[in-house]
C-alpha cells in the first residue's frame, strides 16, 4: 500500500499561503493567528515562520482555552510557543461562565464547544484584532466550503455567506468598515492529506494523541469517545482501554477517536488515503444537526 502513495507536497500550496499570510500583514492593521495546538494550526505556525523569515512573526496566537482540552495539547502548546518565542494570548471560557455571559451544559451530550464563540468574540473585542487567521479548510465540512479566503464578519461577529466577496486572480480584498473583521484562511484550498504530507516534508512536531497510543475509552453512538472527568457518562458506558488515535482535536467532550495502529507519519498517512470517512466524522459538535457548523459559524464561531 505505501507504494502507491504519493508523498509529494504540491509546493503551489505553501506558495499561495504564504502569500495570503504577507497580504494579511500589509492589509490589516492588528491581525491574530487563532491557535487551537491541532494539525493545522501547527501548520499555521510553520507558513507564517516563513512568510516573515528572517523576521519574527508579526502578529500573536489567540487560544481560546475550553478547560476540557486533552492535556497533551495544552503542553504541546507551551512547549511551542517557549520554544519559537512566540507571542500568545489565552482567553479562557470559564471565565465567561463565571461572568453569565454563558452558561454550562448540562446532560450527556453536554459539551462547551459552542461556548467558546461568546470567549472568542470578547477576546476579539478586547484586542481590536481586525482579522483572525485561521486554519479552516474546504475540504473538512460543507459550510466550510462555503468560506472566501478573506471571510467577512459583520460588527456582531456573525458570518452571512450572502456577504461574501468574490476573489478574483489571486486579488485578496481586506477593506472593512468599523465594527467588522475579518477570518483569513490560508490553508483553504488544501486536503487533510495535503496538511500531513506538509508535516511529513517539513518534520513538524505534533501533539501526541495524532499517533496510535492506548487510552481509557467508552462506545457511544457508534463513536469512540475519550474519557475524562469532563465527559457525562451513563452506568452503561463502562471505560475500557484501547489503542486509538485523534484525526482531529478539538474539546476532550466533541473528539472521537478512532482505533488504529498508526504510529509514525508514514502509517497516518497511508491509512488516511483508505479512510472513508472525512476527519470531521469524528467531530460529535458536527453531528447535532444538519446544519451544526453553519449555525455555529452565523453566531461569530472560529
Amino acid at each position: 500500500m505505501t507504494n502507491k502513495i504519493n508523498w509529494e507536497f504540491p509546493q503551489a500550496l505553501e506558495d499561495e499561503a504564504i502569500y495570503i499570510l504577507r497580504e494579511t500583514a500589509a492589509q490589516f492593521e492588528k491581525p491574530v493567528l487563532l491557535f487551537s495546538g491541532g494539525k493545522d494550526s501547527i501548520t499555521l505556525v510553520r507558513l507564517a515562520q516563513k512568510a516573515f523569515y528572517p523576521g519574527k512573526i508579526p502578529f500573536a496566537l489567540l487560544h481560546v482555552d475550553t478547560g476540557h482540552n486533552f492535556p497533551e495539547t495544552i503542553e504541546f502548546r507551551d512547549w511551542l510557543v517557549d520554544t519559537l518565542g512566540l507571542d500568545i494570548i489565552v482567553r479562557n471560557v470559564q471565565d465567561s461562565i463565571n461572568q453569565g455571559k454563558v452558561q454550562e451544559e448540562t446532560g450527556k451530550y453536554a459539551s462547551r464547544n459552542a461556548l467558546q464563540t461568546v470567549t472568542l468574540l470578547d477576546a476579539i473585542e478586547e484586542g481590536k484584532f481586525d482579522a483572525c487567521i485561521g486554519g479552516a479548510r474546504r475540504d473538512e465540512e460543507k459550510a466550510r466550503a462555503k468560506e472566501r479566503i478573506f471571510s467577512v464578519r459583520d460588527e456582531f461577529g456573525q458570518w452571512n455567506a450572502k456577504m461574501q466577496r468574490p476573489e478574483l486572480f489571486d486579488i485578496l480584498n481586506g477593506k472593512i468598515n468599523i465594527g467588522e473583521n475579518v477570518r483569513v484562511f490560508p490553508i483553504s484550498n488544501w486536503t487533510e492529506l495535503d496538511v500531513w504530507n506538509y508535516i511529513r516534508r517539513e518534520g513538524l512536531r505534533i501533539p501526541s494523541i495524532y499517533f496510535a497510543h492506548e487510552r481509557e475509552i467508552i462506545e457511544r453512538d457508534g463513536l469512540y469517545w475519550p474519557y475524562s472527568s469532563f465527559l457525562n457518562t451513563t452506568a452503561d458506558e463502562i471505560p475500557f482501554r484501547q489503542k486509538v488515535r485523534f484525526r482531529t482535536v478539538g474539546d476532550m467532550t466533541c473528539t472521537a477517536a478512532v482505533i488504529s495502529e498508526a504510529d509514525k507519519l508514514e502509517d497516518i498517512i497511508a491509512e488516511i488515503m483508505e479512510a472513508k470517512i472525512s476527519e470531521r466524522g469524528a467531530r460529535i459538535d458536527d453531528k447535532r444537526s444538519e446544519a451544526a457548523m453553519e449555525k455555529r459559524k452565523q453566531a461569530g464561531y472560529f
